[in-house]
């Protein structure tokens, strides 16, 4: 790579997914598989099983709202701010909390996990959460369970309690 990249947030492209929209800030393509970052937004109630990755180390940076995530056996609350770095095969597990979306920085390394994200989702028409336009979540986790695999996603427990 002999070029930098340079991407002005909300000019996309980006996917929504978990009813969540993943702005694509850099790609594993841009980077050699690297490195990959998104800027991501998820309203509250968002939730992930217990899982944990078995390519990627990840990290994230909170810019706002709150997230309840739990990173092996400990158990973080994290809001503006808030940095979070998850080493490959940690399990782990969130759920945004509050009444406001939560907006941060993910990035993994190297930076092909982003492309899970487009697999499951549908390109998002807006910079924006989808709404009615989104993906039935019946639909999304019947694509997370046959795409999962190939990425190294391993679910391993529920979801963080509401």
């Amino acid at each position: 790579m002999d070029a930098a990249t340079v991407h002005q947030t909300g000019t996309g492209p980006g996917t929504w997914a978990m009813g969540s929209l993943f702005e694509h800030l850099v790609s594993a393509g841009q980077t050699d598989g690297r490195l990959g970052m998104s800027m991501v937004t998820q309203p509250p109630g968002t939730a992930t099983p217990l899982h944990r990755h078995t390519l990627e180390a990840e990290a994230l940076f909170v810019l706002a709202g709150q997230i309840t995530y739990r990173a092996g056996d400990a158990v973080h609350e994290l809001t503006e701010g808030s940095f979070l770095f998850l080493p490959q095969r940690l399990p782990h597990a969130f759920r945004v909390r509050g009444e406001a979306p939560a907006r941060f920085l993910a990035l993994t390394v190297p930076g092909g996990l982003m492309g899970l994200y487009d697999e499951v989702g549908i390109p998002a028409r807006d910079m924006r959460l989808p709404g009615e336009d989104g993906l039935a979540m019946d639909a999304e986790i019947a694509r997370w369970n046959e795409v999962g695999p190939r990425y190294g996603l391993e679910v391993v427990g529920p979801p963080i309690p509401a």
